[in-house]
């Protein structure tokens, strides 16, 4: 049994440094351009699945896309992302790292997106300042403040989500802590 969980914890700190090592070797200007069109993407295959959804990220006060992966690996599991973050009202960008740790029962890889809609400037601040701290409910339709957000789920306060699964296969029972912040390398001016 100590041989697995050591074996285990390998497995899920390899998977945590593979992210770190990719992002490190690329030119920042080429990586916010990776980035901004892995947003494009996410929101077009948002939109194709969800066609509503264009009109409400576009009248929401900010959006953020996020492309991940995640690995599960027995009772540990580990996902890395990157992406960027929209204020409709201030024109700001934020470019975003993301990093998930969990534990449970599960085998599986995946690549997946995650779209944030985030309904107001307190929101917009907690998030950006990696100071959001999700929470685990589920609705078909979310409404806020009369506005409608089928399909997407409660996350925190102000901020609602989409997740788009793009390739790959989990079978997951998992508990994650999940950290959304912002990419200092990548916001320097």
């Amino acid at each position: 049994m100590k041989r697995f969980t050591v074996l285990a914890m390998l497995l899920l700190t390899l998977c945590l440094l593979t992210g770190a090592a990719f992002a490190s070797s690329k030119d920042v200007n080429q990586e916010r351009a990776e980035i901004d069109h892995l947003s494009q993407n996410a929101l077009h295959n948002l939109y194709t699945q969800k066609p509503n959804a264009r009109s409400i990220i576009k009248n929401c006060y900010a959006y953020a896309t996020l492309s991940n992966s995640s690995v599960k690996v027995l009772l540990f599991g580990s996902a890395h992302g990157r992406g960027v973050a929209v204020n409709h009202k201030t024109g700001e960008k934020y470019y975003l790292r993301m990093q998930q740790v969990g534990a449970g029962v599960g085998i599986g890889a995946k690549e997946y997106e995650l779209i944030f809609l985030i309904t107001n400037e307190d929101a917009w601040k907690s998030f950006i300042a990696g100071n959001t701290h999700f929470v685990g409910s589920a609705s078909a339709t979310a409404k806020d403040g009369g506005v409608a957000y089928d399909g997407a789920t409660y996350v925190a306060d102000g901020v609602w989500m989409y997740q788009n699964t793009s390739k790959g296969l989990a079978l997951e029972a998992f508990i994650n802590g999940t950290k959304i912040y912002a990419d200092k390398k990548l916001n320097r001016k």
